[in-house]
């Protein structure tokens, strides 16, 4: 059976539920910034701004395990969009 990509798409949403914690990532060169929203679109927690290394990846992992603890939420959703070459480093 073959959808059309809005078909599909709105599929994909309507998976996300109270239980999801979504992080979207501002890739840069050097320094990403992650901010992350509930279901609903509320903020949750403060924006995060993370190194393009290693320390800084698990910086961002430790901090959306830290809002899912505090919100109570058991899954996590993270979305970016790939700018240039440098959000290969992420994707790992």
């Amino acid at each position: 059976m073959n959808f059309k990509m809005q078909d599909k798409q709105n599929q994909l949403i309507e998976r996300i539920s109270d239980k999801h914690l979504i992080v979207g990532v501002d890739i840069a060169q050097q320094f990403h910034v992650a901010r992350a929203i509930n279901y609903r679109g509320i903020i949750v927690g403060d924006p995060l701004t993370f190194e393009n290394s290693e320390v800084g990846f698990k910086r961002l992992l430790n901090w959306i395990r830290s809002l899912q603890e505090m919100k109570n939420l058991n899954a996590a959703i993270v979305g970016m969009e790939p700018t240039g070459h440098y959000w290969k480093n992420i994707s790992k």
